[in-house]
């Protein structure tokens, strides 16, 4: 193999594909995590390369939270915590960020001239993708099989999970010393589940517009009872031929009884705890095959989460590279912002979501009185990124026939008239101006008139009364188990990002809107 295991660090990056001596390798982990040079993709854009350490590293929202933090803090932001009266201790030029259970992330830097009532220049993104989670109570056995019962979380394509080498990651709550608990994050980095399909033997017909059952054909299997199947511990399994007992445990607080004792050996070998230390979880399955560049020129990503890490880790990287730039500490008008929000894929309703207090909190910190927070919010401008679609070379009659953006092609601006996309034409025009300061270009999208429109964390947002404009970049086969986006166009977004925390506060000075 060309690229080793996982390095046993603390965001699990792989070691190949960065140069060493790059800014982006440098500022991601340092020199000695990136072992070997690009001797994959010699000749690949260096910011697609990094996104796959990126998102191979980030399987849930909580551990592109945590990869998201440790990023910020090697470019000098200080963490926060909400819980706390911090505002008197953020200061001009200073650079902070904090997080929401562990799954949504705030990052600020305060312009080196700022008072109360500046506005807040944020680019807006949401961490989670369409996945499977484990059940509460998971503990499923059929046919001499071990197996998990998952549920389906956002709108997935779900056959795209069929035969796929998936594994566990998440997070476990586990006990201390001292009758401490701790929420610790797990990452199980080798193939543990799998969804078999049926052979075509014994269904002739299933290349024939296929369909299964969600609940009963869609359950992973773990292993095999073997020689344990009329061992005690499974006389009460809950086989097809035999009625399942309350699984209800003695104490409320144990969750042993709910699922596989070796899937919680598996789960408290990798927390270095013993099972029973394991007081409850929140694991979703993801699939171990590694996120690559493809195509004749590795002009593509072929990757899980591209919807919507790659805004993601664009945001972070521009945040992060601000901060460096000389302008940084001369620097006045908006605080610049990113807001990594989780739950967009099931409608943003959570105290993670994009329709939590997050942002509503933030402005209200920092301008604390009516009509300083009147002006900040008359200052602010919001880019909401999430990830386009492409045109198909095989379904061109899906998109509109004068908006079909192709991958690679630059930043996707996303219309919408019924207001499902946040855009119109005062924030257009300004994404547009900062493309343009940067030498990019720019791509048009527009849903056909006989077909829904999807939606982003733009239009929520927007209710807070801060203009708002939805971009992405464009991509094929979004919410497939593998994604396909252009490799071109991970550096096209952090030009954007980037020219909209240099230079908007001045841009808004030019232009008259009443």
């Amino acid at each position: 193999m060309l690229c080793a295991h996982v390095i046993p660090d603390r965001m699990n990056f792989h070691p190949c594909r960065v140069a060493v001596t790059s800014p982006l390798a440098r500022s991601f982990g340092g020199l000695g995590r990136f072992l070997t040079t690009m001797m994959l993709y010699p000749t690949s854009p260096e910011a697609a390369v990094k996104f796959l350490q990126f998102v191979n590293a980030s399987p849930t929202p909580f551990h592109a939270v945590e990869n998201a933090a440790v990023r910020l803090e090697k470019a000098g932001f200080r963490k926060l915590q909400e819980k706390e009266d911090w505002e008197k201790d953020i200061k001009p030029g200073g650079k902070y960020y904090f997080t929401r259970n562990q799954a949504a992330l705030v990052a600020f830097t305060l312009p080196a001239i700022w008072k109360q009532g500046a506005g807040l220049s944020i680019v807006a993104t949401h961490v989670d993708s369409p996945n499977l989670k484990v059940r509460p109570i998971s503990k499923r056995t059929k046919s001499g099989y071990l197996q998990v019962g998952v549920e389906t979380y956002g709108g997935g394509i779900w056959h795209s999970w069929l035969d796929r080498d998936l594994s566990l990651a998440g997070r476990a709550v586990v006990s201390e010393k001292g009758g401490r608990f701790q929420s610790k994050l797990i990452k199980i980095d080798r193939p543990l589940l799998r969804i078999p399909t049926l052979a075509i033997h014994l269904d002739r017909n299933v290349n024939d517009n296929f369909k299964f059952n969600q609940e009963t054909e869609f359950v992973p299997i773990l292993g095999l009872l073997e020689n344990q199947l009329n061992a005690k511990k499974y006389e009460d399994s809950d086989d097809e031929d035999k009625p399942a007992k309350s699984t209800v445990s003695q104490q409320a607080s144990s969750i042993q009884a709910n699922h596989h004792s070796e899937l919680l050996a598996v789960l408290a070998g990798e927390l270095s705890v013993a099972p029973e230390e394991i007081h409850d979880f929140e694991l979703s399955l993801f699939d171990t095959q590694a996120a690559t560049l493809g195509g004749l020129n590795r002009e593509f990503i072929f990757s899980p989460r591209m919807d919507n890490l790659v805004s993601t880790f664009c945001a972070i990287e521009a945040i992060a590279e601000s901060v460096s730039a000389q302008s940084f500490s001369t620097l006045e008008g908006n605080v610049n912002c990113i807001a990594l929000f989780n739950h967009e894929e099931i409608g943003s309703v959570s105290t993670s979501g994009a329709e939590s207090s997050l942002i509503p909190s933030l402005l209200n910190r920092l301008s604390p009185t009516p009509a300083a927070l009147a002006q900040s919010i008359s200052r602010s401008f919001l880019i909401s990124a999430d990830m386009g679609h492409a045109i198909h070379p095989n379904y061109t009659t899906k998109h509109e026939d004068k908006h079909r953006p192709v991958m690679n092609g630059g930043i996707v601006i996303k219309t919408n008239a019924k207001q499902r996309y946040a855009s119109d034409a005062i924030s257009t025009f300004i994404v547009k101006q900062l493309v343009q300061r940067r030498g990019g270009k720019v791509q048009e999208f527009e849903v056909r008139n006989d077909m829904p429109c999807g939606s982003t964390v733009g239009p929520m947002l927007s209710k807070i009364g801060i203009r708002t404009v939805d971009v992405g970049n464009a991509m094929l086969s979004m919410h497939s188990i593998r994604e396909t986006a252009g490799s071109h166009d991970v550096q096209h977004a952090i030009d954007l990002f980037s020219s909209f925390f240099e230079g908007f506060a001045a841009l808004d000075k030019e232009l008259t809107v009443d």
